[in-house]
């Protein structure tokens, strides 16, 4: 079990909790997720599946990685039980980023003010992991399905069972690090790190330029980069934007798809630097929005009533 609190104790209640089909709120790589009560707290509780291939692997790095970290913008592991193949976390009532970008179950769009937001809080939440010592982390499975959301909005990266700690060079591109086997999913893999097995932090990069395309648009992420390419030639970009959301920043918008595509070029050294280069800009467009947003909530609200979007920031940034 975790860290903390009566570990026995903890045990036994994981031990009693009946996995049904009504609290099964998602179904993770090796396994289906539920929601349940631990201690009175909402905790989601990820199942390993006894036919999972490679799960029991995962399962055991996701427990040593997360027990060992701890970040804002990182999913808490609450608790283990390896006897279950049971991983106990904090409970992020919005789902995940991928849901929500899709609207699915009928929520309302993302504000493009929480959209920069978010996507700051998933930069500092990889630095973090590729700032790890002695070692740092790639993370190897960004995407939207593994970025989860709080009551408030809050963004935190999850599902780090594939991560794999590389040597302190690879931070500094002097060496790659060689895996026996990619990992990964389709459309986010690097392209260097698939086709020859080098993994490097910047492997994450890619991934990262995706996401980011895919915040924009709420698009399929299969052939985004060469749409939103194609797009900024032509001068039609702010078609490709996500319609959903109608006060986009045009210019701030080209800004952040210029930068997201050049952390998806396909060659690792083409992609830009995360802490020097992508994280100040990310940083910059989140200012933005929250200057815009408190502007907004400024005025009157018999003049200008807050959506549903705006007011999630609102809380978010309270807290900060």
């Amino acid at each position: 079990m975790s860290d903390t609190g009566d570990t026995q104790s903890r045990k036994l209640k994981l031990q009693q909790i009946t996995f049904q089909n009504h609290a099964k709120i998602g179904e993770g790589g090796y396994g289906p997720v539920y929601k349940g009560y631990l201690d009175h707290t909402s905790v989601a509780i990820k199942v390993l599946r006894p036919d999972a291939a490679q799960g029991r692997s995962q399962f055991q790095q996701e427990v040593e990685v997360l027990c060992c970290i701890r970040h804002p913008n990182m999913v808490l592991l609450l608790g283990a039980c390896p006897e279950y193949g049971c991983l106990v976390y904090e409970f992020m009532a919005n789902g995940s980023l991928e849901d929500r970008l899709f609207c699915r179950g009928n929520t309302p769009p993302l504000s493009w003010q929480l959209r920069f937001r978010v996507a700051s809080e998933i930069g500092t939440g990889l630095l973090f992991l590729h700032q790890t010592k002695p070692e740092p982390l790639v993370h190897r499975d960004l995407k939207p399905a593994n970025i989860l959301l709080d009551r408030n909005f809050v963004s935190k990266i999850s599902d780090v069972g594939l991560a794999r700690l590389v040597p302190p060079s690879v931070a500094d591109n002097v060496t790659q690090y060689r895996m026996t086997s990619t990992a990964g999913t389709f459309c986010y893999i690097d392209p260097e790190y698939q086709q020859t097995g080098m993994l490097g932090i910047k492997s994450d990069i890619y991934s990262l330029g995706i996401m980011f395309l895919q915040i924009l648009t709420a698009k399929p992420a299969m052939g985004l980069t060469h749409h939103v390419e194609r797009a900024l030639e032509k001068g039609t970009f702010a078609q490709m934007l996500d319609p959903a959301v109608p006060d986009w920043p045009i210019e701030e918008a080209t800004h952040f798809a210029r930068l997201s595509l050049k952390c998806a070029e396909l060659r690792r050294k083409d992609r830009p630097d995360l802490g020097k280069v992508v994280l100040p800009e990310l940083k910059r467009l989140r200012a933005i929005a929250e200057e815009t947003m408190h502007r907004s909530l400024s005025t009157p609200s018999a003049a200008r009533p807050p959506t549903f979007s705006q007011v999630s920031v609102q809380l978010v940034s309270s807290q900060n």
